[in-house]
């Protein structure tokens, strides 16, 4: 049994009393000591999933209306609010996009954690404070034991990004979900912050899914990935099946719009057209007006999944071709 087990989920955005869905019935798991990657341009239904995961559409226009979510073999969907509040924040933990506007710009960075600390594990304050000075050290934040008095504008956008890896695993949880954890940082700062990650993983055994956009910063940190749009996970296999065989149009153009430092190009690739809006209703398969090999095919009929090699899963009705 996975650790994260996501079932046909399906979840939509009520617009003027209509349902319009968003995710569109994926699936994946995820094990212990295992990183997922999800990848896909902005809209396609990521982060949605993940708040999907954590609990966090209660009191939005957003609905799952369809599918399982189960952690550690418990059903999520069926869980009462309080009994999610319990396990958010303690068992599985999210580090959001952007640290300045999730941290409390009023409040001292030490306070914060302190504040996740006591809501989730009997300690005192004088212990959780010691923790919090503990974890700033643990992300590699420099004089631990001072900058914990620090507000959040005090701090680089890195550091503050420390701070959010520091109050996620504040209460060791075994699943972590970063989204977007790299958003507006530095290369070397990005680099840093990824091999934080990969390091605290290897110390803790956490499991992590890492949202992004970013085919490179996917490569290089994910055991697998799925690759999203327009709410449905199109391509998906271990990191290795995958990037050596892209099998779908959508995926080879994410990858080829990357420049690449040992090559001149005049103009990077792109993909063109637009992601479909919502409401925006396509017969067929989604991503057909954009695709360069797209035929009557494409436009009549939805496509199933492929497998090239293992599970390795394209939903494309030219996937070998693409694959080859």
């Amino acid at each position: 049994m996975a650790l994260l087990e996501v079932e046909n989920l399906h979840i939509a955005v009520s617009v003027g009393g209509v349902l319009q869905p968003v995710v569109r019935g994926i699936s994946f798991t995820v094990d212990d000591n295992e990183t997922l990657g999800i990848v896909g341009e902005s809209g396609c239904g990521k982060s949605m999933t993940s708040l999907a995961i954590m609990g966090l559409l209660e009191g939005t226009p957003v609905r799952i209306t369809d599918g399982s979510i189960r952690y550690d073999g418990t059903e999520l969907l069926q869980l009462s609010s309080k009994q999610r509040r319990a396990i958010m924040g303690n068992r599985m933990a999210m580090i959001f996009q952007e640290p300045m506007t999730s941290l409390n710009p009023v409040y001292r960075i030490g306070d914060q954690i302190i504040e996740s600390l006591r809501q989730h594990k009997s300690i005192s304050k004088k212990a959780a404070r010691a923790r919090a000075i503990e974890l700033l050290d643990l992300v590699r934040i420099p004089n631990p034991s001072e900058r914990v008095d620090s507000f959040p504008h005090q701090m680089s956008g890195g550091q503050r990004q420390r701070v959010m890896i520091a109050m996620a695993l504040s209460c060791d949880p075994k699943l972590l979900i970063a989204d977007e954890p790299t958003t507006a940082l530095d290369v070397t700062v990005q680099k840093e912050v990824l091999e934080l990650m990969s390091d605290l993983q290897e110390r803790t055994g956490t499991a992590i899914i890492i949202i992004s956009h970013d085919l490179g910063v996917i490569a290089e940190t994910c055991d697998k990935v799925s690759v999203m749009y327009r709410g449905k996970i199109v391509e998906a296999g271990t990191t290795e099946n995958l990037f050596e065989r892209l099998a779908h149009p959508y995926t080879r153009g994410l990858l080829n719009s990357i420049p690449v430092v040992d090559h001149d190009v005049e103009w990077l690739e792109a993909i063109p057209g637009r992601v479909p809006t919502l409401g925006e209703e396509l017969s067929g398969c989604a991503f057909h007006p954009r695709c360069p090999i797209a035929t009557g095919l494409c436009i009549a009929k939805t496509p199933g999944d492929t497998y090239i090699a293992g599970n390795h899963a394209v939903k494309c009705h030219y996937a070998d071709q693409v694959a080859s």
